[in-house]
């Protein structure tokens, strides 16, 4: 009977010490903004030609550029942020939603390897609204997350199918 108790009371104590462990491994979200970050926006573009695809780019303007951003979820999709600098510095994520592409069926194994592979969806840590984005930056050897929300979507870009000098 005492042996019983023992083990009862052990696997207690690794039952409350797994549920703890979880909350350490969860990503915490940081109040204050790692810089000043301008409105962000976000704006879809389609490709005019075939396979050129389709996708939504999520711009960040920096009037400071003293830390470096890393990364950026958005609409479940993860991808790392580009940092551009035009009339004002700014990063952007790139998510491509479609390759508006033909599938090749085939006996002959040659033809179908010449598909594009799938883009596997990483799993998300977050949950997010359609107007909200996490970017990851680090400080030192930890890595942070800010969450933005409230992103404009900007009018669609619509690529022409033939480049503007004919060729």
């Amino acid at each position: 009977m005492k042996s019983l108790k023992q083990i009862s009371s052990l696997i207690v104590l690794l039952v409350l010490m797994a549920s703890f462990s979880q909350c350490s491994t969860a990503q915490k979200l940081q109040k204050k903004a790692p810089m000043e970050i301008g409105e962000v926006y976000a704006q879809k573009w389609v490709a005019g030609l075939k396979g050129g695809g389709s996708g939504i780019n999520v711009f960040i303007p920096v009037p400071d550029t003293s830390i470096t951003l890393d990364s950026i979820f958005f609409r479940n999709q993860k991808a790392k942020l580009e940092f551009i600098k035009r009339g004002q510095d700014l990063y952007v994520g790139r998510f491509q939603t479609s390759q508006n592409q033909d599938i090749i069926l085939s006996s002959d194994m040659k033809e179908e390897s010449k598909n594009r592979l799938p883009i596997f969806k990483e799993e998300m840590p977050f949950e997010l609204n359609a107007d909200e984005c996490i970017i990851t930056y680090r400080e030192g050897d930890k890595t942070l997350y800010y969450k933005i929300s409230n992103i404009e979507m900007k009018e669609p870009l619509y690529y022409p199918n033939v480049s503007p000098n004919g060729q």
